[in-house]
């Protein structure tokens, strides 16, 4: 009888460590987690309920609905130990159909030396990872307040003679209501896909059985195949100042990804004559072992020509015990 009380007391609190255990880190294609635009992350990353914006390409595809001309733009990310990433993407208004995109994203990093067991300082080879998304966008005002978006992606990382492929899906709603000057509420799911496994000439083995005068046999080995990392997104906004020259916007995100705990994302910005904007937020309330907080951000959006604008955005995001993350985006409207 003891040992019965012995075995359900362990049991109980298994399982009750089980539940605070972080899955951070255990779906495939990480860089699909890294934000896309200056001013989404200046504002903490708090943006599934922004409208009319190229960045939300990434947050919420239902928010380039508003895009009325063409739109270009360029992302460039210093990430953590020395990895860069870089997202490109396009939209355009197509009169009644909607509003059309295109993006695609690279994540690189220097070349690293091959080490084994033998030669633990280095065979002379060199090897490097990386990952790249595909995508295209639709959008489209299904009436005055109500906007639905989706993205359709090809996916792909590679680590040395390893690569791993995968389709995904992003799915997007957006709605306005007219009070407080204007209120939004945005909801999104992101990268909603197949599974994904590494395969390449490194998983082929050839293995001796027998002892040493046995038989060489090829094998392969087989790994595990991830999932891609989900989210879900819920997000409020609202202009809560409009006047002539001066706009105050403060936006909310709550996020649930299959990888990580629950997380609050929150944000402001303060425009000028939509020429100077100054944002600021915060990133990963209440996560789990979050290394996110403060994000800072500005922007300066120049008229060239009649018909053309030049946007220049910088974004800073702490990240805790690791480096500070810098971001710089170029976009064109014309």
């Amino acid at each position: 009888m003891k040992i019965k009380i012995l075995i359900i007391t362990i049991l109980i609190c298994t399982a009750g460590f089980g539940q605070n255990i972080s899955k951070s880190g255990s779906t495939a294609a990480q860089f699909l987690k890294i934000g896309v635009g200056t001013r989404a992350i200046g504002m903490g990353g708090a943006f599934s309920a922004t409208y009319a914006d190229l960045s939300s390409i990434y947050w919420n595809p239902a928010g380039i609905a508003g895009i009325y001309s063409r739109e270009v733009q360029f992302n460039h990310v210093d990430w953590i130990m020395d990895v860069n990433y870089d997202f490109a993407s396009f939209a355009m208004k197509t009169g009644d159909i909607g509003t059309l995109g295109a993006f695609v994203s690279v994540l690189s990093m220097g070349e690293m030396p091959v080490r084994t067991n033998e030669q633990p300082e280095g065979t002379g080879e060199y090897f490097n990872a990386g990952g790249l998304q595909i995508g295209l966008s639709y959008a489209r005002e299904l009436t005055d307040n109500f906007s639905i978006g989706f993205n359709a992606k090809y996916v792909r990382e590679h680590i040395w003679n390893m690569s791993a492929t995968g389709f995904a899906l992003d799915i997007g709603t957006l709605y306005k209501i007219n009070i407080l000057n204007e209120f939004r509420l945005g909801a999104s799911i992101s990268n909603f896909g197949t599974k994904m496994r590494l395969d390449g000439r490194d998983v082929l083995k050839v293995i001796q059985v027998g002892g040493s005068q046995g038989n060489l046999i090829n094998t392969k080995i087989e790994l595990d195949e991830y999932d891609m990392p989900l989210f879900f997104r819920v997000g409020i906004a609202a202009d809560v100042v409009k006047e002539q020259d001066h706009l105050l916007t403060v936006a909310l995100d709550a996020v649930h990804p299959n990888d990580n705990s629950e997380a609050i994302n929150s944000g402001l910005e303060y425009s000028w004559n939509n020429i100077v904007f100054l944002r600021a937020g915060y990133k990963s309330l209440f996560e789990q072992n979050g290394e996110q907080g403060l994000t800072l951000g500005a922007g300066i959006n120049y008229k060239i020509f009649d018909a053309v604008a030049l946007a220049l955005d910088y974004a800073y995001e702490d990240f805790g015990i690791l480096t500070n993350v810098h971001y710089l985006t170029v976009g064109v409207k014309f």
